[in-house]
């Protein structure tokens, strides 16, 4: 049997990342970094698993599993604060600090080509990166 993919959806809140997924209703994660959210949500559905009666656990919790965390634009930014500045960010995407500096407060939306240069632009330097011995 294969492994199931979970999609679990990483967001930002005012002073917090939140993760959830629609395939696990009611199970719900928050913490102020990044990593303590999934670790959180990875032990919240644990948690909620103890507590379900064998045939109330979804389909998609039955077998082996994992999840596959995808952020929304705000929480990406919010993820690379303070590592990168928006200068950085900015040359990196190609796009002004402070048009960036609306999607990282959620002021403003980046309709999918624009967050797609975000996208694209992180992956150029992880690939650079990567590329350095």
């Amino acid at each position: 049997m294969a492994t199931r993919v979970i999609k679990v959806l990483i967001s930002w809140y005012p002073g917090s990342f939140g993760a959830a997924s629609d395939e696990i209703p009611g199970c719900v994660a928050a913490a102020e970094r990044l990593d303590d959210v999934i670790g959180e949500f990875e032990e919240g559905v644990q948690f909620h698993l103890e507590g379900l009666a064998s045939d109330e656990v979804p389909d998609c919790l039955k077998g082996e599993y994992q999840f596959e965390y995808e952020y929304t634009t705000q929480a990406l930014l919010h993820r690379y604060d303070g590592i990168l500045t928006r200068a950085a960010l900015s040359r990196i995407t190609g796009i002004d600090q402070k048009i960036l500096g609306h999607y990282m407060t959620g002021y403003r939306t980046p309709r999918p080509k624009r967050r797609q240069q975000i996208i694209d632009g992180l992956h150029r330097l992880g690939n650079e990166l990567l590329a350095t011995y």
